[in-house]
């Protein structure tokens, strides 16, 4: 296949999911009405529009639709990351005036579901806007969750009954909307949970439905200076908890309860899994604030459990600043943001099925070892019997997503160190990078609006690759250099 025939089959393929968002970014529209945000409607309407546009030219590209690649699929959902990011740019370089660097930094932590922010004076900044932001947050877990879905169905390590579409198509995002409107039901149902729940704390409806929508897509987004703090609510604090679990969830387990089937969310790995870390690293964290950093119990429970849960759901809300930490409690939180939640979920990181799959592979390779080569030792995973031909490539696969995920940071730190001489320690800096690839958006202060603008491009760089789990980016590289055969 030339060059141009598989970059016309990308293209067009990106002109579908453009096109398919289009409608899902009009909201904003009517919620800068009801606020009376006259000046906001048009900027907001010019992205739907642009959207549509783009997607409808991009659609009409030549091309075989019942002849494409799984890597032009993977190119595709590259291109649509980074088209969302660029259009969306739009409504905070009109209005507040942003560079296209510092508003694509937005944007980009925006679709991704990373809570990092350049903003200032954020109580000065239209409702629609800040809804904008956040909404961006929730439509890109949304689109994870459904990406998920959508892929897994090519590992056989899962033979859910979800994942039986046509193993023929290999169009991704188009593909999810024949998965099912359930999926989208279930996750708004979960929203409007995580609203409810909220709302308990006294939190007003309208804070109330921007903080379930950042939470529930593992987002960060606040409509507030000052994040979670500038509410003084510690009430607020335990019911965002619960809300973040459920965010860092495997979906499935939701979709199949909607569905009214028997689901035990215990017997799920990757839950028992997340519940683990949750609970001793909440311990772990605990004991570092009240021994090395001197906190009094009440501030250590506190900051050490909430911490901890946004850390492992790489959610960007944190009531606490690790640039205050001791440094081995700063490098304990950046493995958990680096772990991520769980596959299927909108959580970032390198997702807990791969740390389970790496651990049941590590068991696997030493068992072998140890034995005949004529000893046939079986691979066992969710309490399945798995193929060898089946079990190695996948667990190559995942060993490919979690050094690239590695090379990555490390690439992404020497740059930054090479071109900004700074105050503040390794440690802090490489906290926010793997922040940043693993779409959580906690901060330890270097991210802000006077950093370097290299810098700022590394981040926005690093949040792309890291929400799309890295793959289908090199895979665009790979085919922008190569071509295709």
């Amino acid at each position: 296949m030339g060059r141009i025939r598989y970059f016309s089959m990308v293209l067009g393929e990106l002109g579908e999911m453009l096109i398919f968002i289009s409608p899902l970014t009009l909201l904003p529209v009517p919620i800068a009405a009801i606020f009376r945000e006259w000046n906001m409607i048009l900027p907001l309407a010019l992205v739907p529009a642009i959207f549509f546009a783009s997607g409808f030219l991009l659609n009409y590209l030549p091309r075989k639709k019942t002849d494409v690649r799984f890597s032009a699929a993977l190119c595709s959902v590259a291109l649509v990351w980074l088209a969302f990011a660029v259009i969306s740019c739009i409504p905070f370089m009109l209005i507040l005036d942003l560079s296209f660097t510092d508003a694509m930094f937005e944007s980009m932590a925006g679709w991704t579901g990373t809570g990092f922010s350049l903003l200032q004076n954020i109580h000065a900044i239209p409702e629609s806007l800040l809804f904008w932001r956040t909404y961006m947050q929730w439509v890109g877990g949304l689109a994870v969750i459904s990406l998920a879905l959508t892929t897994a169905f090519r590992s056989d390590l899962d033979t859910s009954p979800l994942f039986r579409a046509e193993r023929k198509a290999e169009r991704i995002l188009p593909s999810v909307i024949a998965n099912g409107k359930e999926i989208w039901a279930v996750y708004i149902l979960l929203t409007v949970i995580a609203a409810g729940l909220i709302m308990m704390a006294r939190v007003p409806l309208w804070d109330a439905l921007n903080l379930a929508i950042s939470a529930i897509s593992t987002g960060g987004f606040i409509p507030k200076e000052g994040g979670v703090l500038a509410y003084h609510n510690p009430l607020l604090e335990i019911f965002l908890i619960p809300v973040m679990i459920l965010g860092s969830t495997p979906f499935t387990l939701y979709y199949m309860t909607y569905r009214r089937k028997k689901v035990s969310f215990l017997s799920n790995e990757e839950v028992r899994l997340l519940i683990i870390f949750l609970v001793f690293g909440s311990l772990i964290v605990i004991a570092d604030l009240m021994f090395l950093a001197h906190f009094s119990l009440t501030e250590s429970l506190r900051q050490g459990v909430f911490m901890t849960t946004a850390a492992i759901s790489t959610t960007g809300f944190q009531n606490g600043n690790p640039h205050l930490y001791p440094s081995v409690t700063v490098v304990f939180l950046t493995m958990l943001v680096f772990i991520g939640g769980a596959s299927g979920s909108t959580a970032g990181g390198i997702r807990l099925s791969r740390i389970a799959l790496g651990y049941r592979g590590i068991i696997w390779w030493f068992k072998r070892t140890f034995v005949s080569s004529r000893v046939l030792v079986p691979f066992k995973y969710q309490k399945k019997t798995i193929p060898i031909e089946i079990a190695e490539p996948e667990l190559s696969k995942s060993m490919l997503v979690i050094i690239l995920s590695v090379v990555t940071v490390f690439l992404a730190t020497v740059i930054v160190l090479q071109e900004h001489i700074m105050s503040m320690g390794l440690t802090d800096l490489l906290f926010d990078i793997v922040s940043a690839i693993s779409s959580c958006g906690i901060s330890s202060g270097y991210v802000n609006s006077t950093m370097p603008l290299l810098s700022k491009w590394v981040f926005i760089v690093v949040m792309w690759v890291g929400r799309l789990e890295v793959i289908p980016v090199f895979v665009l590289i790979a085919g922008l250099i190569r071509g295709q055969e």
